[in-house]
């Protein structure tokens, strides 16, 4: 055990040494802090709404699986008014946190947004679960390994990270800020694929593997669009204005028209990238400029070379190094 003489700092000193160099490294920049200020979303009370939406939209597969016809409305009720409570709750929190930082802060003006938003949220559910099924079924006609669509909704990431984006669109689109982030960037953590939700993708998407998808904020995605592992959908530059700063709401990422099939780690770039109707990009290419529809896109096959060899015994041994 360690020992203190006389002479030595005592604990409590060493701890307030501490306390005033954290408290120096706070008042330095109110960046990375949140103090004296009122208004901040709960992030695990948001994942839980979520994964009480996904219950609702998938009954019997997550949550309670003993449904039937006489108690799923009853289900369904129950789960609706906590997430409506839930959710109106931290949309509020949301537009008062953003609404804080640009002077006084009108609080009942939040909760009522909050609750006409909230409102508008849950009537777009059945909309939203009848795109999401369709992205089910491309998932299963896409996939000759699912054995059949439960797999799909109960194992596929990158049905989760879909299901996940379109919930958070619908709320990107109503104007909730922060909140959507932190529903996709759960889902990011969960499966590998990184959505943002001011993507607008059509019915009946399928991302295969899913890990390392990456799909920016101004992606256009159109109707029976297919994605492999490690296709990124991304911004060719960052567009600044005269002063350099950046242009956020520029369209900075490509648009991708219907049944296009976009194979693994193919990045394409740009917002003015459009890739045609019916296109298919082969894998790790690298695209800048649009391409017209039903077009191929591919690299030419590499040179292999194979070496003959006569066991371990007379193996080449700078083969190693020649990979």
């Amino acid at each position: 055990m360690p020992s203190f003489d006389d002479d030595a700092t005592s604990p409590d000193a060493d701890l307030a040494t501490l306390v005033g160099a954290l408290l120096a490294s706070y008042r330095a920049s109110d960046r990375g802090s949140h103090v004296n200020k009122h208004f901040l979303p709960a992030r695990d009370e948001i994942i839980e709404a979520l994964r009480l939406l996904m219950q609702l939209l998938y009954p019997g597969y997550l949550g309670r699986q003993d449904l039937t016809d006489e108690n799923v409305g009853f289900h369904a009720g129950v789960l609706l008014s906590t997430i409506r409570e839930t959710l109106a709750r931290q949309i509020e929190l949301c537009l008062c946190f953003t609404a804080e930082g640009a002077g006084p802060t009108d609080v009942p003006a939040c909760q009522s947004t909050a609750f006409r938003v909230t409102t508008r949220f849950l009537e777009r559910l059945p909309a939203v679960r009848a795109v999401l099924l369709t992205d089910v079924q491309a998932a299963y006609d896409g996939d000759p390994a699912a054995l059949n669509v439960d797999e799909i909704i109960l194992a596929y990431p990158g049905m989760l990270a879909v299901t996940v984006q379109r919930l958070a669109h619908e709320l990107h689109a109503l104007g909730v800020p922060l909140m959507p982030r932190i529903m996709t960037e759960w889902a990011h953590a969960k499966t590998g694929a990184d959505i943002h939700p001011g993507a607008v993708i059509g019915e009946r998407f399928f991302i295969d593997h899913a890990t390392g998808v990456v799909i920016g904020e101004t992606t256009k995605i159109g109707a029976g669009v297919r994605l492999y592992q490690g296709v990124t959908l991304g911004a060719l530059s960052l567009p600044r204005d005269a002063v350099g700063r950046v242009i956020r709401k520029a369209k900075r990422h490509p648009t991708v028209e219907d049944d296009v099939t976009i194979y693994a780690n193919a990045t394409v770039l740009g917002g003015e990238t459009v890739l045609g109707k019916g296109c298919v990009i082969g894998g790790s290419l690298f695209v800048t400029r649009s391409v017209p529809p039903y077009a191929r896109v591919a690299l030419k096959p590499p040179e292999l070379r194979v070496s003959p060899g006569n066991g371990p015994a007379n193996a080449d041994p700078n083969w190693d190094y020649e990979i």
